[in-house]
């Protein structure tokens, strides 16, 4: 589902939002940008070098969710922040014509050709220029050269893509498209992109089998991830310009998520922790752990909505001001409620008094963390407008919820 938007609002994160309950639209208005979000063409080399170099594993890490939450990729399931190792190089053929038109009569051909074949950054284009691989009218002429209504530019050169990854017939389930931008959701157990002991079957080798023009995108197209066992929804630009753009939109905290999760906590005492402020750092000694800790990154989590299961157990809606690894997991396990089915952060607190046989049996057979990206919202890259997308929670979840709410409402 997609919709626009309403305008700006500012989010109060002082102290006081502490005890008091902060709605959904205040966070994901909040983190909506002013509009002023530089085009491709308003970045200079220096900065898209820079944008460029945060699309790194770090990046990605520092930027997903809450990483697990995020992403942010699930580091026990080899899905960590360890540089994606080197391969053979892969080839791949551009051959691209673009003839200028009426609008873009007088600008300089490099102007021109990072308008005409925006896949490509400005260093790119303008090093194809100076080695004849983009022709101006059959010759080799300077980036500067003013171009006239109807010449033609043509691209062709060959990418040498240095890189293990390659294209699976795997199916991915798309709610939302165009010519920009790319969001899918993502099921449980799939890890978003090859890793020590995760070469096959990720994300990115379905991407690029199903879009293979991404091949040449840092981790074809990602913008951040989400853990292989938190399933919902993961944003993609389809160009290196979307990319970087979107890219910069989570950093300014444009890109809001919200998830829904199953915790083993009261209302009353969850309601207490609206906003949880803990930084977040990697574990001293797990080093495939993280942990609230002194020296760690800011870490900021809101509970957007606390809906009792029982009297025990609820669901939130969680919404993320900053995206660090594991981070819904890591602060809901700092205020003592896990989330169900979080083996690593959860533990045997995951289990409380009042159960029945049937909702026991639930919490400890339930495989993996109970967390949803269900809400996904953005600046369009190129039309500057509001998009959300929604999806509804996977079966597993649901169930769970039947069975712990089971009888619940006849104690009212």
């Amino acid at each position: 589902m997609t919709t626009h938007l309403p305008p700006n609002q500012s989010l109060d994160t002082d102290s006081s939002a502490q005890e008091s309950p902060m709605p959904n639209d205040v966070l994901k208005n909040s983190e909506l940008p002013d509009n002023n979000q530089p085009t491709s063409d308003e970045i200079g080399h220096d900065d898209a070098t820079s944008i460029e170099a945060d699309l790194s594993e770090t990046a990605l890490l520092d930027s997903d969710e809450s990483c697990d939450d995020i992403d942010d990729g699930d580091i026990d399931d080899g899905d960590d922040d360890e540089d994606t190792p080197t391969g053979q190089a892969v080839p791949v053929v551009i051959d691209l014509t673009h003839t200028v038109t009426e609008d873009e009569s007088g600008l300089r051909i490099d102007k021109v050709a990072s308008l005409a074949f925006k896949d490509f950054s400005r260093v790119q284009i303008q090093g194809w220029i100076t080695d004849g691989s983009l022709l101006y009218n059959g010759s080799v002429q300077k980036p500067k050269v003013r171009v006239k209504a109807d010449d033609v530019l043509h691209l062709s050169a060959t990418l040498e893509q240095h890189s293990e990854d390659q294209p699976e017939n795997i199916d991915i389930d798309v709610v939302y498209e165009d010519d920009e931008v790319l969001v899918i959701d993502k099921p449980v157990g799939m890890v978003v992109h090859p890793g020590a002991g995760n070469q096959t079957g990720t994300l990115v080798n379905a991407l690029l089998y199903h879009y293979p023009q991404q091949h040449h995108l840092p981790r074809a197209g990602l913008v951040h991830r989400i853990d292989k066992d938190t399933s919902g929804l993961l944003l993609i630009g389809k160009t290196k310009p979307s990319q970087m753009a979107l890219m910069e939109q989570l950093k300014d905290k444009s890109v809001y998520r919200h998830y829904k999760c199953v915790v083993a906590g009261d209302q009353a005492s969850l309601l207490r922790h609206r906003r949880i402020d803990a930084p977040i750092g990697r574990h001293r000694n797990q080093r495939t752990k993280m942990t609230v800790m002194t020296a760690g990154r800011e870490a900021v989590t809101h509970l957007l909505d606390v809906t009792p299961l029982n009297e025990n157990y609820c669901l939130l809606d969680v919404g993320l001001e900053t995206g660090r690894t594991h981070q819904i997991r890591v602060h809901l396990s700092h205020v003592t409620y896990p989330i169900v089915g979080d083996r690593v952060y959860g533990g045997r607190r995951q289990l409380r008094s009042g159960l029945t046989e049937a909702q026991r049996q639930a919490i400890n057979n339930f495989p993996r963390q109970a967390l949803h990206a269900y809400t996904l919202g953005f600046v369009h890259p190129t039309t500057g407008e509001d998009v959300e997308v929604t999806t509804p929670l996977p079966e597993d979840m649901q169930k769970l919820i039947a069975v712990l709410s089971d009888g619940y409402d006849d104690h009212e």
